[in-house]
């Protein structure tokens, strides 16, 4: 299996609609020991990735993708933008002038996106935070031998399987640290964002 345009874009929007239909849920775990508006920059980030999708036009894969980046990075509600932009980005760091995506492709794509957000955050495996998804999903992705949807899909599971070990950790980063173990027993909303970001791409293959 090959990723064109077509297929890359029904991915895009079925990750943007998934993040839309829980952008309450979001808010609501983020608002426990947060700010609580983690779903309303979902949300943003969600038709920022629609209304880039629908303007397309004929820009590559590369600079769409840096489009995207950039628009996301723009956006306004504490450090998700700047977090999913940066992850966004990150995809386009492998590609040149490709028109198509291979499984070979798509693992340097989501290293290339883990690499450049380690690069901004500190936080990772075990701090409660959106790397306890990203980075089991991305291993999970190289790890695979299959094809590009078993490629999203060891990468899907994992990464629900690290928002749900977020339960169990107490936060170490951002407004929720300063309420330590009180946070053992409720997920992390970065977590569940990005588990529905790998979810929703690979559903859209399946």
């Amino acid at each position: 299996m090959m990723i064109d345009k077509e297929i890359f874009s029904n991915m895009l929007l079925n990750a943007a609609d998934l993040w839309q239909k829980n952008t309450s849920l979001l808010s609501e775990i983020d608002s426990r020991f947060g700010d609580g508006d983690h779903g309303i920059t979902i949300g943003k980030i969600a038709r920022v990735t629609v209304e880039s999708v629908q303007d397309w036009g004929e820009k590559s894969i590369r600079e769409f993708i840096g489009a995207l980046g950039d628009g996301v990075m723009g956006i306004s509600g504490g450090s998700a933008g700047p977090l999913y932009g940066t992850l966004v980005g990150g995809l386009a760091e492998p590609l040149g002038d490709e028109t198509e995506i291979d499984g070979a492709l798509l693992k340097k794509m989501l290293q290339g996106s883990l690499s450049e957000l380690s690069g901004i955050t500190r936080a990772r495996v075990g701090d409660k935070t959106m790397m306890d998804a990203l980075i089991p999903a991305v291993e999970a992705a190289i790890a695979s031998c299959g094809d590009i949807p078993d490629i999203l899909g060891a990468a899907a599971k994992a990464a629900a399987e690290g928002a749900e070990y977020t339960k169990d950790i107490a936060s170490k980063f951002g407004r929720a640290r300063s309420y330590g173990d009180r946070t053992i027993g409720t997920r992390d909303a970065g977590a569940i964002s990005t588990s529905l970001l790998f979810q929703g791409l690979y559903e859209a293959l399946v």
